[in-house]
Parts: C-alpha cells; structure tokens; sequence
C-alpha cells in the first residue's frame, strides 16, 4: 500500500531518485498510513477514549446543572449559550491528546523508526493531525448527542450546523500545530499535558464560552473578545443558534490561517532539529 511495504534499500533507492514534484506524491500516501496507525493506537487504548470522553460530559451536565440557574443570557436559554462554547473548549482540551501521543512516540523511539523508512518526514506530523481531527468528528458527535440530552437545539438548521461544525475542526486542526510544537519540545508526555494546560484554561475562560463577555470587568472584556477562542465561540454560536455571521466567522478563519501560517513552520522546523 505504501513505500513500508517495500524493502528499505530498494525503496530508500527509489525515493532518492525521485525530483522534487515526484517526492511530494508521497505525502498523500504517506500521511494515511500514519492516520490510520494512530487511529489504530486509539482503538487499542479504549480507557483513554472512554474517560477523554466522560469529561466534555461532565462540564455540559456542570455548567447546564450548576450554574445554569445563575446565567441568564440576554435573549437565548443557557443551554443554546452554552454548548457552542463546550463544542470549542472540548475541541481546544483535546489537543493535548496531540502532544502527550508525539511526545511518546518521540521518547519511545518511534520517530526515529518513521525516520529510518522510505517516507516524507512531514507524514508523521500531519498523520498525527489528521487522525485527531477524526477523534474530533467523533467528539461533535457525542457533544451534540449530549447536548440535546439537556436542552440544547439547533435552530439554524442543517447546513449552517455543518458549516460551524467545519469550521470547529478547522480551528482545532490549528490549534494542534501549537500542541505538536509542545510535544515535539516536552520531556516526557507528562510535561507535555503539563504545558499545554495553563496556555489553554486562560484563553478558554477568559472568553465568550461561557458567560457573556460583557459581565466581565471592564480591564478583561478587550481582551476576551480579541482571542481566538471568543472568535471561534462567537462563530459557532452564529451558526447554530443564529445572529450576525460574517464577522465572527472571518475572525475566526483569520486566527486559523494566522496560527497555521506560524506554527507550521515551526513544528516542521523542530521535527527536522529532532530527526537530524
């Protein structure tokens, strides 16, 4: 199926004799050999997806339950309020599941097993991204499920909730970039979690997810509305439950492209220090 099935010193010989533009064919290829690996990894390792998905639970019935009776958003139950953030903060919580699976495979040596077969570096990091932006469909799935389950609805209809859902994993797929710098950076996974935490949890609460901006002091609200995870809470609002789009939407794809735009380059940058 891909260049692993081939001899290494047949394969390494046909890859080096490629050009440029005959090189880059091997990105497709490549990349869903080490999808699939991880997702494989995934399914090996059912307490992980079981308790990973037991917290996004947790916090819908937390917020839905126990503070719910206390927010009051102008003009929208707290249900409708609250899930779009869920649906954001589940998806930014979850990039640590990128860096703690890179930080292991680099420990572990696997990385440099991938770097010792005929294939395109850059498989390994967009493998990795590419099979948690799977996990991610899965995860709109069960928050949307569960989101029902207390109250939450849809009231835009079906294709403005596929497009917030698209835009969802396009900015969790930027976000992951920042999480492979981590990964590719920790010491062990354990730090890698550790590292990705802190620069997360302030960016999500201080942000629109949760409560509306405007009950905030004054020194906090330029800040909450001028990040990228309001932006991104303020477009999957729009689109699902309704208000002005245009705005939140552009912001949010701009903070995408601007953090894919300087994080790749990075993470390529420190994928080949590492695998020199």
């Amino acid at each position: 199926m891909t260049a692993t099935a081939l001899p290494l010193p047949a394969a390494a010989d046909q890859r080096g004799a490629t050009d440029h533009g005959s090189r880059l064919s091997w990105i497709i290829p490549d990349t869903i050999t080490i999808t699939w690996r991880n997702l494989k990894a995934y399914g090996r390792n059912p307490d992980s997806i079981f308790f990973s998905s037991v917290q996004p639970i947790m916090f819908v019935v937390l917020f839905r339950y126990v503070f719910g009776g206390a927010i009051h958003p102008p003009g929208v139950t707290y249900a409708n309020y609250l899930m779009p953030g869920i649906y954001v903060q589940t998806l930014g919580f979850g990039v640590m599941a990128t860096s703690i699976g890179l930080s292991e495979d680099l420990h572990k040596g696997l990385i440099e097993r991938f770097r010792s077969l005929p294939m395109v570096d850059s498989a390994v990091l967009l493998g990795r991204t590419a099979a948690d932006s799977v996990r991610n469909i899965c995860v709109i799935v069960l928050l949307t499920v569960v989101g029902y389950l207390v109250g939450f609805r849809v009231l835009t209809g079906l294709l403005p909730f596929l497009a917030a859902c698209a835009l969802l994993l396009f900015f969790g797929w930027s976000l992951m970039w920042g999480a492979v710098i981590i990964g590719l950076t920790a010491s062990s996974s354990e730090t890698a979690q550790l590292m990705v935490f802190p620069l997360l949890f302030p960016l999500t609460f201080a942000s629109s997810a949760f409560v509306p901006v405007a009950t905030m002091p004054g020194w906090l609200q330029g800040f909450a509305r001028n990040q990228p995870i309001s932006a991104a809470v303020d477009a999957t609002r729009a689109l699902m439950i309704g208000g002005p789009t245009a705005e939140p939407v552009m912001k949010t794809l701009i903070w995408s492209c601007a953090l894919i735009a300087v994080l790749i380059p990075l993470s390529v940058h420190r994928f080949s220090r590492i695998s020199a």
